[in-house]
């Protein structure tokens, strides 16, 4: 892919271009709590986006994408969102960098990659993060990572108009080789656990589908942990977030919450506790202990905060009985989408030609299924 996309930029630019990668991200544990200033337990993965760039001495960006087959060009001293096409996520983070009062000069780009689109492994975060680190590489701004990160995070705010967490982009910028990360969304604080899987792969299966009510649901879902929130706040005014809620707390408000408030700020408390605990087992290297606390989190997730699905249903508790699999679970803001899974290697093959027929005589569609490793974040190729 990567000579593919270099060839491709001599082809149409005729000079050797700066090559950077940036990774996309799975989430192992810590689902929904990012927007409540609590913790997730993302990683950097072995799919990529691929960005080649060179200077051409203009004041345009002049963009090929491999994966739409298409060029754009834009006047760097004009230009605004283009709402719905790739070039707006390349115009977001050029206008973030100009901003900050870089002097962005004219290039010449070419990029794609290998992450699977729809299966909220973030290629959006992952194309934001190599064009910042290629523009910045390129024209020697020697961006810090964080500023960097923040860049990505607001061009998807302002641009893409897509009101995201900081989780996708750190996890693409900071990713390393063989760990996750835990990550405190309120602060930004963050520490490598090494996650051993020496016997175990882990494995990403998309259900295909994306139910329509999954954007209003979310935004529901961040209204009923706010009421939560603000409920909690006449008893102790020191609260900002279900983050810093515990059982006791929430005991001491039901009675004036509906059963559905109480059930969501339930699971977010539990489920900050969760990736806490996880660190600690990951530390132990105690996979099987890990393994469980995924399967609590999709149960959580499916019960309490009613994001899951059928489909996501199904795929999870297929591999409930399965020795083989030590933990399962719904991955990303749900209603669709993958399931994450930790499989014993021997046994991938196995699982894979089980649980397709099984899912697609159920729903009509044959799930795709990858397999994904743990890498470094953002860097030059």
């Amino acid at each position: 892919m990567t000579d593919k996309i270099t060839s491709t930029f001599k082809e149409t630019f005729s000079k050797e271009p700066l090559v950077v990668y940036s990774p996309g991200r799975i989430n192992l544990i810590g689902e929904h709590t990012d927007y409540n200033m609590g913790f997730v337990m993302p990683a950097a993965i072995d799919k990529k986006m691929i960005v080649a760039i060179a200077a051409n001495q203009t004041r345009q960006g002049r963009i090929y994408s491999m994966d739409f087959e298409e060029e754009f060009v834009f006047d760097l001293d004009s230009f605004g969102p283009y709402k719905g096409h790739w070039a707006t996520y390349i115009m977001g983070v050029t206008a973030q960098l100009q901003q900050a009062g870089y002097a962005v000069q004219g290039f010449d780009m070419v990029f794609g990659g290998d992450i699977p689109v729809g299966a909220g492994l973030s290629s959006s975060a992952a194309l934001e993060a190599a064009v910042g680190f290629a523009l910045s590489t390129l024209f020697g701004f020697h961006v810090p990572k964080r500023s960097l990160i923040h860049y990505a995070q607001k061009a998807e705010h302002i641009f893409a108009g897509v009101q995201c967490g900081i989780m996708d982009q750190f996890a693409s910028v900071m990713g390393k080789k063989g760990h996750v990360i835990r990550l405190d969304c309120r602060s930004l604080d963050f520490q490598y656990f090494p996650l051993h899987l020496p016997n175990h792969s882990i494995l990403l299966i998309d259900t295909g589908v994306k139910h329509s009510l999954a954007d209003s649901a979310y935004n529901k879902r961040r209204e009923e942990c706010q009421t939560g929130v603000a409920a909690a706040q006449k008893l102790n005014p020191e609260i900002k977030s279900l983050r810093d809620m515990d059982m006791d707390l929430l005991e001491a408000i039901k009675s004036d919450i509906s059963q559905t408030v109480l059930n969501r700020c339930k699971y977010i408390i539990e489920e900050n506790n969760r990736v806490l605990d996880s660190s600690e087992s990951l530390d132990k290297n105690d996979l099987v202990g890990f393994g469980e606390k995924m399967y609590q989190s999709h149960e959580g997730l499916s019960k309490l905060y009613e994001v899951s699905c059928p489909e996501l249903d199904f795929l999870v508790d297929y591999t409930k009985d399965l020795e083989d699999v030590l933990g399962s679970r719904m991955m990303g803001g749900g209603f669709g989408g993958c399931t994450i899974n930790i499989v014993e290697k021997s046994k991938v093959r196995t699982l894979q030609d089980n649980i397709k027929p099984a899912f697609e005589s159920k729903y009509g569609v044959t799930p795709k299924v990858y397999e994904v490793s743990l890498e470094d974040g953002t860097g030059l190729m």
